[in-house]
């Protein structure tokens, strides 16, 4: 899950956007308190990217997810903790916002894209 400062309607309005991370469903690779940058536009995702979405059965959650594949228009999204299943398997179809590009904090870093 991620959490930012904006209300539904500007959470996802700049070409980069800054975001927290909240919640255990993105480790290893993201954990509660990470904090990402998001780029919006750019290239269209591919297979095993991490991004940001919203379900369309909960609009109103803004979720950072994997992205596996193409699907009815939108995208199928899972966690990287097979332990939490608050991804596509409960929730269906993701329409993806943008792609988690950078890890700034506590742990800089590249955020891994992982072949599925």
């Amino acid at each position: 899950m991620v959490v930012d400062r904006g209300g539904p309607g500007a959470r996802m309005r700049r070409p980069l956007t800054a975001v927290g991370v909240t919640g255990p469903s993105m480790s290893p690779t993201l954990r509660h308190g990470d904090a990402v940058l998001v780029r919006v536009g750019g290239h269209p995702p591919r297979p095993g990217d991490v991004v940001v979405a919203v379900f369309r059965s909960r609009p109103e959650l803004l979720v950072v997810k994997r992205a596996v594949r193409p699907q009815d228009g939108g995208w199928w999204v899972r966690g990287d903790n097979e332990l939490v299943t608050d991804d596509s398997r409960a929730y269906g179809v993701a329409d993806v916002l943008g792609r988690v590009v950078l890890r700034y904090w506590p742990r800089p870093g590249r955020v891994p894209r992982r072949p599925l």
